[in-house]
Formats: structure tokens, C-alpha cells, sequence
């Protein structure tokens, strides 16, 4: 099962809870980075170039999915 396989790693392997705990924290840290730039657009006014921002949005649409996917 997944919970034994992070079991395994946190415990069985050299440095493997460190690796965990990096990956959990960048993934943390690549979604603030995206809100951060979300709202240097809003506060430059970036929404004006609709095209650009609408593919933005989708880009933010699908990097949300993916984590919610790869969370459950």
C-alpha cells in the first residue's frame, strides 16, 4: 500500500524522511511562488492581456488538479 511504501522510505532508507520532507516543502514552495506571481499580475494589471492571462489561469487550473490528484 502507498502508506507502507512511505513508511519504508522515512524509515528503511539513508536520508529518505529528509527527501520526503523536501519534496512535501517544494511543493509548498512552488505554490506560493505561483499565488506570488499571480499577484504581481493583478497588482501590474496583467489581466488586461486577456489571452495571456486566460491561458494562466488554465495553467494554474491544471497545476491544482495534478496536486490534488497526486494528494489523494
Amino acid at each position: 500500500s502507498a502508506f507502507s511504501s512511505v513508511a519504508h522510505i522515512c524509515r528503511d532508507i539513508n536520508y529518505g524522511w529528509m527527501i520526503r520532507n523536501i519534496h512535501a516543502n517544494g511543493a509548498s514552495v512552488f505554490f506560493i511562488c505561483l499565488y506570488m506571481h499571480i499577484g504581481r499580475g493583478i497588482y501590474y494589471g496583467s489581466f488586461m492581456f486577456k489571452e495571456t492571462w486566460n491561458i494562466g489561469i488554465i495553467l494554474l487550473l491544471l497545476v491544482m488538479a495534478t496536486a490534488f490528484v497526486g494528494y489523494v
